[in-house]
C-alpha cells in the first residue's frame, strides 16, 4: 500500500516534512488535506495511515483532481472532492465528521502547474490567455475583469491585495490600455505594468509579480475562502487534533496568525481568572513558532523561499 501511494510529481511539496510532523498523524486518524494540488502532501500523509485511518483531500481546481495518481484515486482510504475549501464544514457535515477529524493542512497560493501551464494565464512568465481562475469553469476570467473594472477599483485591488507602492499608476495605465482594445493575454498585461512602473524602482523581482497576485486573490476570493476554512477549523477538528497551515504572502500569514492568536486566548474579560466558563475558554493552542524552509529546501525549490507553516491545536 504504502509503495503505491509514493509516485513522483513534477510539483514539490513545500515544508513537507514540518508539515507531516505538525500534524502529529495517527495511523487510524481523520484528515484533510483542503489543497490537493498534486497530491505530494496527500501521498506523505497515506504513507502514515494504516488500513483504518482516512483522507479527504479536495481541491477546487477540477484538473487537479481529474490528474490525481491512480493509486491513489483507488485508494480506499481516500475521498478527493472538487471543491472549495471554504465548503469544509459541509463537507464535514455530509460525512458525519464534525469534530472528528484529527488534522486540517491548507497549503494556500497556486500550485507549480498552475503556474507553468501557460493556458492557466497565472504566470507573466509564460505568455497565455489571461485567465487566473483556478476553477476555469466557474466565475469571471481576469480577462474580463479588467475589461469592466474602473480605475479606482483596481486600484483598491492592487494596493490591499498585492501591496503595490505603485498601485495608482498601474491602474491608470491598464484602465487606458483597455479603453483601446480589451487585455487578453498575460505577456500583454505584463508589459504595460513594466512600462508604467519607473525603470529605477524595478528591482530583482518582475514589476507585475505583485499586480498578477493582487488579481489572482481577488478574482479567487482567497482571502474569503481562507477565513471561511479557519472558521469551520474550530468545528471540524477533533480534541487534539492540529491545523496546519502553508502561506507564502503576508496577507494569507497575518490573517493565520490572527486567527491562531485570537484563537488561543480568552475573552479579555475572563483573561488571567481561575475559573473561565467552559464556554468561554479558548478553542485553540498555538503550536511552536511559524516554521520557514531551510536552506537546502530553498535551493532545491526557489518557490518555497517565502513560505510560512503555522500550527495549532484543537483543545
Amino acid at each position: 500500500m504504502n509503495e503505491e501511494i509514493k509516485g513522483a510529481s513534477h510539483h514539490v511539496p513545500v515544508l513537507l516534512g514540518p508539515a507531516i510532523t505538525g500534524l502529529n498523524l495517527k495511523a487510524d486518524g481523520c484528515y484533510v488535506d483542503g489543497t490537493f494540488g498534486r497530491g505530494g502532501h496527500s501521498r506523505a500523509i497515506l504513507h502514515e495511515l494504516g488500513a483504518d485511518g482516512r483522507l479527504l483531500a479536495i481541491d477546487r481546481d477540477p484538473q487537479a483532481i481529474a490528474e490525481a495518481p491512480e493509486p491513489l484515486k483507488r485508494d480506499p482510504r481516500v475521498e478527493l472532492i472538487n471543491g472549495e475549501f471554504s465548503e469544509l464544514e459541509e463537507y464535514a457535515t455530509e460525512r458525519n465528521l464534525l469534530g472528528k477529524v484529527d488534522g486540517l493542512l491548507l497549503d494556500l497560493g497556486v500550485s507549480s502547474p498552475q503556474l507553468d501551464e501557460a493556458h492557466r494565464g497565472f504566470s507573466f512568465r509564460s505568455d497565455g490567455p489571461l485567465d487566473m481562475r483556478m476553477d476555469p469553469s466557474s466565475g469571471q476570467s481576469a480577462a474580463d475583469w479588467l475589461a469592466s473594472v474602473d480605475e479606482k477599483a483596481l486600484r483598491d485591488v492592487l494596493r490591499k491585495l498585492g501591496e503595490e507602492r505603485f498601485a495608482g499608476r498601474i491602474a491608470r495605465a491598464i484602465v487606458t490600455a483597455c479603453q483601446s482594445d480589451p487585455i487578453t493575454r498575460t505577456g500583454e498585461l505584463a508589459d504595460i505594468v513594466q512600462k508604467a512602473v519607473p525603470r529605477q524602482k524595478q528591482r530583482k523581482r518582475h514589476p507585475a509579480t505583485k499586480t498578477f497576485q493582487a488579481i489572482r486573490i481577488f478574482l479567487n476570493d482567497e482571502l474569503g475562502q481562507l477565513t471561511s476554512a479557519l472558521e469551520a477549523s474550530i468545528n471540524l477538528l477533533a480534541p487534539g487534533g492540529r491545523l496546519c497551515v502553508i502561506s507564502f504572502h503576508s496577507l494569507e500569514d497575518r490573517a493565520v496568525k490572527r486567527f491562531m492568536r485570537n484563537g488561543s486566548q480568552e475573552p479579555v474579560q475572563y483573561r488571567g481568572l481561575p475559573d473561565i466558563p467552559e464556554d468561554m475558554r479558548p478553542p485553540l493552542k498555538v503550536i511552536g513558532k511559524p516554521v520557514a524552509p531551510d536552506d537546502e529546501e530553498i535551493a532545491a525549490n526557489p518557490r518555497a523561499r517565502s513560505s510560512r507553516l503555522r500550527i495549532a491545536e484543537r483543545l
